[in-house]
């Protein structure tokens, strides 16, 4: 079975970059046209991936640097990061908290329990 993983890879590392070099836009693609890239990933096995990877469309900087073609996606901001999520907690704290003051109850003083 073991012997059988740098077929598998190479094979991985193939259908990765087809299928990456199809689903990049015209605009980003460099150096040569899309299908040019396209049959040079799949006649040469392991040099055409690993060309298409490095040099074969526009990387834009992980942190969101200031190129790229294409409209940037809205990203996941964790819970604590949100603004809208932490105003909306406030909002129901606020809310909770006037329900308890209506209700003669102030669910901070224990004494008022």
């Amino acid at each position: 079975m073991l012997r059988y993983l740098p077929f598998l890879l190479i094979i991985a590392l193939t259908i990765y970059a087809f299928i990456d070099c199809l689903n990049t836009p015209e605009e980003e693609v460099k150096h040569l046209p899309k299908v040019v890239w396209v049959i040079i990933i799949l006649l040469f096995s392991i040099v055409g991936p690993v060309v298409w990877l490095f040099a074969g469309k526009k990387r834009s900087a992980v942190g969101g640097g200031f190129g790229g073609g294409r409209a940037r996606r809205t990203q996941w901001v964790a819970p604590d990061d949100n603004p809208e999520f932490l105003k909306s907690l406030r909002e129901e704290q606020e809310r909770q908290d006037g329900q308890g003051k209506q209700d003669g109850k102030d669910r901070n003083d224990p004494d008022k329990g």
